[in-house]
């Protein structure tokens, strides 16, 4: 089984699946090799993008500038950078 997560030289690379349009945004658990986060913006004009990371900055109290969406803008499945950041990331996500 493949982690959710990687590590790069610039952070930690999460590798999330995102369910735009839910009632709340919450995590909901591991699906595979992605983490399966809620998020109550719709998929429409970089709505859920930006909301995925405003979840991430709040949930984890970090600037929203230390989080980078790397992969699939425009898909549910995202590859999300988290920069200058350990593996105690992922343990304070879950």
């Amino acid at each position: 089984m493949k982690e959710v997560y990687s590590i790069s030289r610039d952070g930690i690379i999460l590798h999330v699946k995102v369910v735009p349009r839910a009632s709340k945004n919450e995590v909901i658990g591991i699906m595979g090799d992605r983490l399966k986060v809620k998020i109550k913006a719709p998929p429409v004009d970089g709505e859920a993008n930006a909301e995925i990371i405003r979840f991430f900055s709040k949930l984890l109290g970090i600037p929203k500038k230390q989080i980078k969406i790397l992969r699939g803008l425009n898909a549910s499945s995202k590859d999300i950078l988290f920069y200058n950041m350990d593996e105690n990331l992922i343990t304070r996500i879950l």
